[in-house]
This record gives C-alpha cells, sequence and structure tokens, in this order.
C-alpha cells in the first residue's frame, strides 16, 4: 500500500513509518518539525529514515530517503487548508494513518492555541482530505486521557468519556467524535486508537520515562507527583506500533461489511504499575539511587489508567506485552547510546 503518516518525525511516527518500510509499503512522511521538544531529536530520527536534516528542513519539498526508495518526507502543518489537499492529489495513497498532534497534557495549559490548529483544524483537514480523495481507511491516534475522571478500572472503550480534565484531552475526544461524524455522512472507515502511556528508545523528552533518566543521570532530583500516588499503564513503543501496523494491513472487513464503519481501540499493556515502582526500575539499570522531589499531583493528570483492551484481542488478535523490566532497560541502554 501507500501509506501517508503524518508526525513521522514523532515519536511513534517514526517507529511506525520504519515497520511500514520494513514490510515493503510505500511510505511518505509527514511533519512539521515544531519546536515543543528538541528538534535535533526529530531530525536524529529522519535521519534513521535515510532523510537528510537540509532536506527535511525544506517546507512543501519531497525529499527521498537514501536508505529506501519507498520512504519520502515532507515538511507541512496539517493546518494548510491549500497544500494538504495538492499532496493528497498528488500521492494518491491507499490510507492515511494520522499520527501528528499536539501533545502533552501539561501545555495545553500554557499553549491552548497550539492544539486547537493541530488537533482540531490539522484533524479536520485530514477528514476532509480522505472524504475528497477516496482514502480507504484513516487510523488516527487517540489517548488515554479522554478517560479523564473515569473511575471505573480498567477503562473500557465502552465507558463514557464526557468529563476530560485537559484540553488535549478535549481534542482527542474531538477528533473521534470528527471521526464519527465523516464515517456516518461519507462512509470513510475511521479506527481510533487510545494509547496509554508509551514509552521506549528515542522516546519524548517531555515524558516521565526520558525526564527521570535524564535527571538521575545528571544528579538532579526527579520530581515526583501526587506524592508518588500514581499508577500508569506503560506500554512499550513496539506493542503499540505492532497494533497500529496490524490494523493498518487488515482493516476488519466483517465490521466494514456490516456498515460499522467507525471503531474505537485502547492500545495498552492491560496492567497498571505504580509509579514508584517504574521508578525504581529506572534506578536498577542506572545503578543510581533518584533523589525523589515529593510534589502534588499536577493540574490536567489523573491518578490512575488501565487499558481494557478486550476488543483489540476479540477483532485482531492483539494484545501488548513487552514487560516494564525489558522496555525500560531498552530505554535507558538507547539513552546512554545516543548521549553518550
Amino acid at each position: 500500500m501507500k501509506i501517508l503518516v503524518t508526525g513521522a518525525a514523532g515519536f511513534i511516527g517514526f517507529y511506525t513509518s520504519k515497520v511500514l518500510i520494513n514490510k515493503g509499503h510505500t511510505v511518505v512522511g509527514l511533519d512539521n518539525i515544531n519546536d515543543y521538544y528538541d528538534i535535533n531529536l526529530k531530525y536524529a530520527r529522519l535521519n534513521e529514515l535515510g532523510i537528510d536534516r537540509d532536506n527535511a528542513s525544506i517546507f512543501n519539498n519531497i525529499s527521498k530517503s537514501k536508505k529506501e526508495v519507498t520512504f519520502s518526507f515532507i515538511r507541512l502543518n496539517l493546518e494548510d487548508r491549500e497544500a494538504l489537499p495538492k499532496l493528497f492529489k498528488g500521492e494518491n495513497f491507499d490510507v492515511v494513518c494520522n499520527l501528528a498532534a499536539q501533545a502533552g497534557v501539561r501545555y495545553s495549559l500554557e499553549n491552548p492555541e497550539s492544539y486547537v490548529d493541530s488537533n482540531l483544524v490539522g484533524f479536520l483537514n485530514i477528514l476532509e482530505c480522505c472524504r475528497n480523495f477516496s482514502i480507504k481507511h484513516l487510523v488516527y491516534a487517540s489517548s488515554s486521557s479522554v478517560y479523564g475522571l473515569n473511575k471505573k478500572i480498567p477503562f473500557s472503550t465502552d465507558d463514557n468519556v464526557d468529563h476530560p480534565i485537559s484540553l488535549y484531552a478535549a481534542t482527542k475526544k474531538s477528533n473521534e467524535l470528527m471521526a464519527h461524524t465523516y464515517s456516518h455522512l461519507f462512509k470513510i472507515p475511521t479506527t481510533g486508537l487510545r494509547f496509554f502511556t508509551v514509552y521506549g528508545p528515542w522516546g519524548r523528552p517531555d515524558m516521565a520515562m526520558f525526564l527521570f533518566t535524564d535527571a538521575i543521570v545528571n544528579n538532579k532530583p526527579i520530581k515526583v507527583f501526587n506524592y508518588g500516588k500514581m499508577e500508569r499503564d506503560f506500554t512499550y513503543i513496539d506493542d503499540i506500533v505492532g497494533g497500529v501496523v496490524r490494523i493498518l494491513e487488515h482493516p476488519n472487513k466483517e465490521r466494514i461489511e456490516q456498515n460499522d464503519l467507525y471503531k474505537v481501540y485502547n492500545i495498552g499493556n492491560n496492567n497498571s504499575v505504580k509509579l514508584l515502582d517504574f521508578i525504581k526500575e529506572i534506578e536498577i539499570n542506572l545503578e543510581t539511587e533518584a533523589e525523589k522531589n515529593m510534589l502534588p499531583i499536577q493540574p490536567g493528570d489523573v491518578e490512575r489508567t488501565w487499558a481494557n483492551v478486550d476488543d483489540l484481542i476479540h477483532d485482531y488478535d492483539y494484545k501488548p506485552n513487552t514487560s516494564i523490566s525489558h522496555g525500560v532497560k531498552a530505554f535507558v541502554d538507547w539513552y546512554k547510546t545516543y548521549y553518550k
């Protein structure tokens, strides 16, 4: 297939592009390479895909990978209502994997406009292009944050999610509603994936895994919110991407035949890990005990997440299963190598 992967310089988008290329698909990666976090890491990911930094810095310019003829890259904002349709018209994609978004719960308190631009206007443009250029399937990233103040554990896609507690979560829930509307009105198969706390090598610097490791290595105290009384369904990057690729390659034909064009799945490890246990694994791999600065819970944070993945198992025979010990070791090993 020919697949558009948005957010290709991002953590999940980079891995997804890499796996799809290795499986023989033709991939066009799109990213605006914004400065929400260190752009050098984004360019380094693209370099792993064979894209030269100079070419990746040019807007509206398709650059071909030197390593893989099946990968090309364009720097572009999803909000660009003129350039995005031109890209769709020129490339004739079969399916779209939309992983681009303004990420981060806490940053949405500081810069709400960027979330509206990327996550709402940008997603609408993706939907319009899917509608106008006969895209066979749209797979897009949602988030476990949509569950907000939900008290029922584990979180199920059957649960009510009308109580988000961050603007980021609200935009992700809005994406699901927008996709439902387009599936209903224009018969576009859409699949939303609620990711649960993704971590692993090449991960985002604003995520706990990276922040804790970086602080410990540099002999700085780590910030432990809610005084450590937090639990997360930490999901290793390979497990996330394995689910994304399986759904891209094998859309549920039975569901589509029954005109059930809209679907949302949880992708998580189906296991809730205490934050202090997670930190302990990092300490073990760094052979250093962290100095912990215990702090109250941050606005927009939830105390616990845990994914019910029964639908994913039923429809795709797929379940993430990488252990925390394996995943943390893989990240720490990468961190040591990347930052020497």
